[in-house]
């Protein structure tokens, strides 16, 4: 739809969702809205609450904030909001329907900015639904947003496209059930200490490091209470580098330099709770201090990690650099990043010397220029 003259475009920003991520993607977008520019933008704020739920909010970034450890929730509200499929329009009506039924028009949106982590956002379900309604989008589309997330099919397609992945087993629930000494035998290659993980989770969530084999069936079953399919890697070893990817208009890909979670020798490993609560214990070092030679094999993995998936727009790609080994593993890609007061991405584009206004502009920008549908 053309825009009238003068006329701002209007940008939907998704944000809670259903998955454990909830609070991460409140915080997420209490920094985006912040920096969206109001004189170039008209922004309307949807979140979606726990339950599914779609309800337009007047938008504080101080109510959505991580505070003295705590993450926020999209409250319930009185009305929620509904798209209508290949249109883009949205309506609102009242979460409980009774004899004061109304409808309220919302008008169309030109752009959708889904901040939403993990399942039923990240993982190609929102893009599915923003596709049928004919809605452009911030980020990857449907096939890279579902294949980043669920991490044994990146692995096959990384190691398709030639790139290091490190080496794991999946465990799904059927196996486990059925025949559990089988899946333990499949899984002793690995050799230890392993890394037992939902398959299709971010964050870190459920994520345990196993040193023993005696530890290994109570990881996997702890992994399943966020996903019945769990990934069960061996461990990589060296420093953990991420890399941020943007793409032009063109579909050129932009590398920054690699960054580096920095954490004190007592921890043990980047879990939920180290990545967005315990600012004492990491620190960002940007760039890395890695050899030159690394670092530029890790941008080149990355922009090639971005294209062997599909991925469109932004991605974070992170790795495992051994320095003593010379070598250079991809761990995870990341298709809707953080964008926290802590997180990485920004971080790494702000050295590049992309502001984070400016980034947001990149992106939208960016996806209001990209058709929907196929492409």
């Amino acid at each position: 739809m053309a825009l009238a003259e003068n006329q701002k475009p209007r940008v939907l920003v998704l944000f809670g969702g259903e998955s454990g991520e909830h609070g991460i993607s409140c915080a997420t977008a209490a920094a985006v809205v912040e920096a969206i520019n109001p004189e170039r933008y008209e922004v309307v704020t949807v979140g979606i609450t726990a339950q599914g739920q779609w309800v337009p909010l007047d938008f504080s970034s101080e109510q959505f904030q991580i505070r003295e450890g705590k993450v926020a929730s999209v409250p319930p509200a009185k009305r929620q909001l509904f798209l209508a499929p290949g249109t883009g329009k949205a309506i609102s009506l009242p979460t409980q329907l009774g004899s004061e039924f109304s409808l309220a028009d919302l008008g169309t949106f030109d752009v959708v900015f889904p901040l939403l982590h993990g399942p039923f956002g990240e993982d190609g379900t929102v893009q599915g639904l923003l596709e049928m309604m004919h809605l452009p989008y911030v980020g990857c589309g449907v096939l890279a947003s579902a294949a980043a997330m669920d991490k044994p099919t990146t692995k096959v397609l990384l190691h398709q496209a030639g790139l290091p992945a490190g080496k794991w087993e999946t465990v799904n629930a059927a196996q486990w059930q059925q025949d559990r000494f089988s899946v333990l035998k499949r899984l002793a290659p690995l050799g230890m200490p392993v890394f037992v993980k939902p398959a299709r989770a971010g964050s870190s969530l459920g994520i345990s490091k196993v040193n023993s084999a005696d530890a290994l069936e109570e990881a996997i079953e702890r992994a399943q209470q966020i996903d019945p399919k769990v990934i069960v890697e061996a461990e990589l070893t060296g420093l953990e580098v991420e890399c941020a990817v943007l793409q032009g208009r063109d579909g050129r890909v932009r590398t920054s330099e690699p960054g580096r979670i920095a954490m004190r020798s007592d921890v043990d490993f980047y879990d939920y709770n180290t990545k967005y609560f315990a600012e004492d214990s990491v620190a960002l070092e940007i760039p890395a201090q890695i050899p030159a030679h690394l670092a530029s094999q890790v941008r080149t993995f990355a922009a090639q990690a971005f294209e062997a998936l599909g991925c469109e727009g932004l991605a974070r790609v992170d790795f495992f650099v051994d320095t003593a080994k010379d070598q250079v593993v991809i761990n995870e890609v990341n298709t809707m990043p953080g964008f926290t007061p802590f997180s990485m991405y920004p971080k790494l584009w702000e050295y590049m010397g992309v502001d984070y206004s400016q980034l947001m502009e990149e992106l939208i920008s960016l996806a209001l220029a990209r058709p929907v549908g196929l492409r």
